[in-house]
């Protein structure tokens, strides 16, 4: 639920038409992509292309958010949002203005459906592209806001975790203006509603943590108790926690400080596994009988190309993690 003004009242159906005032584009309405305080989405057909339109009669609120959009764009180098397409009005046939904008339609997967199909290792690794968008992000002034699963969406090949809502983006300093209780520090007693880094990193740590209670649960009378415990409680969240209870309790004053910590966290655990697998080997061949075959002793050396492409993996994961470390 977003603790915000009331939602738009303007509700289209499949076959409507949005026709822009200055521009002239012409928009399909094919189906409706979300509702907020601040307007509604549709998945629009222009010309052959499908695209996400944006609509409100809040032209300020609108206004912002392509002024956001547009800062997204001068990040040379990253793709924080979805493209900006066009900005127009629309006149409804009562002669009420509205004002809208429309994106790139971007195709995925919601985070949690591809953790669930992919495996929870790759948690850790989209968070880490996260941490990095919101380095970046912070940069410029910005705050994400509004950040949430339903937010995030993951697009591939390769996978890559991307935004698809501007809409709860603040500048740094104010107070923000769209949230969801179950992500805002503001609802469980831990921070206040200010527009600052640590902000977004608590959002952040509650995505992993609703990854695995995805029905989300109740704050109680101590909320701050009710979390930190769920937290020490989530057994898959052991290898985590250190990073997560520094961002639930603002210890971080920066993104730059928790993927440092989430890079070396990560680091460890892939280090681990290597060394397993190869303690697991070392330990069947040494329950293996010698081959007197002197010709065999070539084939020997392969006996094990799972555990060669397991050694690759580790390696392009760890040159990915120091990619992002040395940014």
């Amino acid at each position: 639920m977003n603790q915000t003004s009331k939602k738009q009242g303007i509700s289209f159906k499949s076959g409507d038409i949005i026709n822009g005032k200055w521009h002239h584009q012409r928009y399909v309405i094919l189906k409706q992509l979300g509702q907020g305080a601040i307007g509604s989405v549709y998945l629009c057909d222009n010309n052959g292309k499908k695209v996400a339109l944006k609509i409100s009669d809040k032209g300020s609120s609108v206004t912002m958010e392509v002024n956001v959009l547009k800062t997204f764009q001068k990040v040379q180098g990253n793709r924080l949002g979805p493209s900006l397409l066009d900005v127009d009005d629309w006149v409804n046939p009562n002669g009420k203005p509205y004002a809208f904008y429309v994106m790139e339609y971007l195709r995925g997967t919601e985070l949690s459906t591809f953790i669930r199909n992919s495996g929870q290792e790759w948690l850790g690794i989209l968070m880490l592209q996260l941490l990095d968008d919101l380095t970046s992000l912070h940069k410029e002034g910005w705050v994400f806001g509004d950040l949430k699963t339903e937010n995030l969406i993951v697009t591939y090949p390769p996978p890559r975790l991307r935004w698809i809502d501007v809409g709860g983006t603040t500048q740094i300093g104010r107070s923000i203006k769209e949230y969801t209780e179950f992500f805002d520090r503001g609802y469980w007693n831990m921070g206040s509603r200010k527009a600052e880094p640590s902000y977004d990193l608590f959002a952040l740590a509650m995505i992993m943590i609703q990854s695995y209670h995805p029905n989300r649960f109740e704050r109680g009378h101590t909320p701050k108790k009710t979390l930190l415990k769920k937290l020490q409680h989530t057994s898959q969240l052991k290898l985590y926690e250190p990073c997560l209870y520094k961002a639930l309790t603002g210890e971080y004053t920066s993104s730059e400080q928790m993927k440092q910590d989430l890079s070396k966290l990560l680091m460890k655990r892939e280090s681990t596994r290597a060394n397993h697998t190869k303690s697991t080997t070392r330990a069947t061949n040494q329950t293996r009988r010698p081959n007197p075959t002197p010709t065999n002793k070539s084939k020997e050396t392969n006996n094990h190309p799972m555990l060669e492409s397991f050694g690759i993996i580790v390696v392009v994961f760890l040159f990915y993690l120091f990619y992002l470390l040395l940014r």
